[in-house]
């Protein structure tokens, strides 16, 4: 099965790379560590249906674009994307399928619709991911969001240096004449403009620093009768002196300042595209969040729920806990962390440093997880009455348990890696839990099969 599977992914490849070199499609990929998925997200909203001119000024008209649905960044979901087929994930005859369908694409005689613009977002797992992609990608835009100081991932890799690297490759993979986007906000990431300068690429930034390209101005945190409802910011546009102020943009059901990056970095996208700033601006503000990033939902005894369950790192992690920091309300902040997975021998520093981070930010810390006992522990170390630190081994054992104590007024931050599946514990805690599948990530039949 094995085997079929890796020469029917094989075969894919080479199909979209033929189709690449066919239709010739403007190409945006978007990589980092943190924000992949909610930037890939943002670009569509931006460029969908908007006439978008290229990097020369000529009119391009309405824009046709495709994005990785989902989190599809590997080897094989770029394919799946490029092609227009679904994950077929178990069943063979759908992977042939998806083959035939490739097939037509590269055989056919009459042109068929195929997208504009492509907006693929790209992941590492292992050593050489990136780079054996983007040989044969070569994108128009490359999008670097941040990248953590200890990625997810990096157990497969030497050293967080050798997964900044792998990020890096993207941008040095740009076509002449193309755009390398930058998360403005570390030095780090910025260095890679001098990696490009002589490649004949553009080089744009994007983030809350005054130097950055795309900005965000007078930040906000929207209210309701005292209940959080999303995020309001003023754009701006242009290197310091030169601003344009864009329109307000108002985003409902999203929480998190760090939650401004993806739409910083699709509003550099739509000024590369020359779309007009007012539009980017309505654009964002219509900009539907995926689930499990940061989510407002009403929760149980009428509690607010932040669902930030889709995955973990420790930078993710540090920037929710701030979020719920932050946030205004009558009852008390309960942090539910799950394992962040993937961090190799960084694993019980990481899982420390949370800890510390949640004593500071939390009247109540509930862990998921043998590693995240190691959170626990530390936040008891920084000062937390262990009268208010549960650990539990699943996430349905911790919603249960918050689920008990939860009241009118709590704000309920829940966030775990994918694979400790901490959207069972939201699911617990939901005001509503016939609405999951609307609400909640994972939801798809495939996943919930799963143990």
């Amino acid at each position: 099965m094995q085997s079929i599977k890796k020469i029917l992914f094989w075969i894919l490849t080479m199909e979209s790379r033929l189709i690449l070199a066919r239709y010739k499609p403007f190409i945006i990929g978007v990589t980092g560590s943190v924000g992949k998925t909610s930037t890939k997200d943002a670009i569509y909203e931006v460029l969908r249906g908007k006439s978008a001119v290229g990097g020369s000024g000529e009119a391009a008209g309405p824009t046709f674009v495709r994005k990785s649905e989902k989190s599809f960044n590997s080897e094989i979901g770029l394919p799946l994307t490029i092609i227009g087929v679904p994950n077929a994930w178990r069943n063979i005859g759908a992977w042939f399928d998806n083959v035939i369908a490739g097939l037509k694409l590269v055989l056919a005689l009459k042109r068929p619709a195929y997208p504009d613009c492509l907006v693929l977002e790209i992941g590492a797992d292992h050593p050489g991911d990136i780079k054996r992609v983007a040989r044969w990608l070569r994108p128009d835009i490359a999008v670097i969001t941040r990248v953590s100081r200890t990625p997810v991932h990096v157990e497969f890799f030497n050293s967080p240096e050798e997964v900044f690297e792998e990020k890096a490759s993207l941008a040095e993979a740009v076509k002449p004449g193309g755009t390398v986007i930058l998360f403005g906000d570390d030095d780090k990431v910025m260095s890679i403009a001098e990696r490009v300068k002589d490649k004949g690429v553009s080089v744009v930034s994007f983030g809350l620093n005054e130097t950055a390209t795309v900005r965000a101005a007078d930040f906000m945190t929207s209210y309701e009768s005292g209940v959080p409802t999303g995020i309001t910011f003023r754009l701006v546009m242009g290197a310091a002196g030169q601003e344009v102020q864009g329109d307000q943009v108002s985003v409902q059901g999203i929480l998190g300042r760090a939650y401004l990056y993806p739409l910083l970095a699709a509003a550099a996208v739509g000024k590369v595209r020359n779309i007009d700033p007012a539009s980017i601006a309505r654009s964002l503000s219509a900009y539907d969040a995926p689930r499990g990033r940061m989510n407002i939902v009403s929760g149980v005894n009428g509690s607010t729920l932040i669902d930030d369950t889709y995955n973990s790192s420790p930078d993710a992690a540090s920037v929710a806990l701030e979020t719920l920091k932050s946030m205004q309300g009558s009852g008390s902040r309960i942090a539910v962390l799950g394992d962040m997975m993937e961090l190799g021998k960084y694993a019980g520093d990481e899982h420390r440093k949370i800890g510390k981070e949640a004593a500071d930010t939390a009247s109540v810390l509930v862990t998921v997880g043998q590693r995240s006992r190691y959170t626990a522990e530390e936040a008891v170390k920084n000062g937390m009455s262990a009268g208010v630190v549960k650990s539990f081994d699943t996430a349905l054992e911790a919603g249960e348990y918050v689920k008990s104590i939860a009241k009118a007024g709590d704000v309920i931050l829940v966030k775990g890696s994918q694979s400790v599946r901490m959207e069972r514990a939201s699911q617990a805690l939901l005001a509503a839990p016939e609405r999951a599948r609307e609400l909640l990530v994972r939801q798809e039949r495939e996943w919930l099969e799963k143990a």
